[in-house]
């Protein structure tokens, strides 16, 4: 994996949750690509559609489809195809859907024209708590649970997980440095956590052994958000 400090790997994610794209693509064009790439995600993709994706990418940006795929395997697969012929970067799907259907999605990267996206598996959304988790019936801590969910994501081809930044330390451990970690619930010191239970500043959340750091609207409610991105950026690779 490149470095942290090579533009052509840039560790920041900036999630475009906006309501529009008029809005999202306001603020890429502001943005560099040689800093951050970009999230798309259920809502923006929703209004925007395939066509916003390509736009971006007309702007240099590498795109991180999160729209967690979880369905029936060939559903999935269907789905992780379209996202492989839109020339995304990432693409992620829920591990909560298993074995056969992350394998699927495995097999149906890999068929497609062209470099395959990577596939990550989401472990527990991050803004879940352990009470959150015991009243839909998944017991015990979000830590073992997120273990868990890892080594099946590992064990069937996917390139990494998403993860909380807290777990990070003990699956660098597991899986090596090969096997991606993206961390949402990124927050700079003193930023509110917002809707997140789980976060983490982006200092400690590279010393805890994140790859790539998903931040929202620390940037893009950002007063100077080009200001915002730079000092992250800054701060991400002087750790490496």
């Amino acid at each position: 994996m490149a470095s942290a400090t090579d533009t052509n790997d840039p560790r920041i994610i900036v999630a475009l949750d906006f309501s529009s794209a008029e809005e999202a693509e306001a603020l890429a064009a502001r943005l560099d690509p040689k800093l951050c790439r970009v999230k798309v995600g259920k809502e923006l993709f929703t209004r925007a559609g395939p066509a916003l994706i390509e736009r971006l990418q007309g702007r240099g940006y590498q795109v991180f489809l999160d729209l967690k795929f979880h369905d029936i395997p060939n559903t999935v697969a269907g789905a992780c195809r379209a996202a492989a012929d839109l020339g995304v970067w990432m693409v992620n799907i829920h591990a909560l859907g298993g074995r056969q259907m992350l394998e699927a999605a495995r097999a149906a990267v890999d068929a497609a024209p062209g470099p395959p996206p990577l596939v990550v598996a989401v472990t527990i959304l991050t803004s879940l708590t352990r009470e959150d988790m015991t009243e839909v019936g998944i017991t015990g801590e979000p830590e073992f649970q997120v273990a868990n969910l890892a080594r099946i994501a590992a064990r069937s081809g996917m390139d990494g997980v998403v993860c909380s930044a807290h777990e990070a330390p003990m699956l660098r451990e597991k899986h090596g440095r090969e096997f991606r970690l993206v961390t949402p619930g990124i927050r700079p010191a003193g930023a509110s956590a917002d809707d997140q239970k789980r976060v983490m500043t982006p200092a400690n959340a590279v010393a805890a052994g994140s790859d790539y750091l998903v931040v929202g609207r620390p940037v893009t409610r950002a007063g100077d958000p080009v200001a915002v991105l730079q000092a992250l950026h800054e701060e991400v690779g002087q750790l490496t």
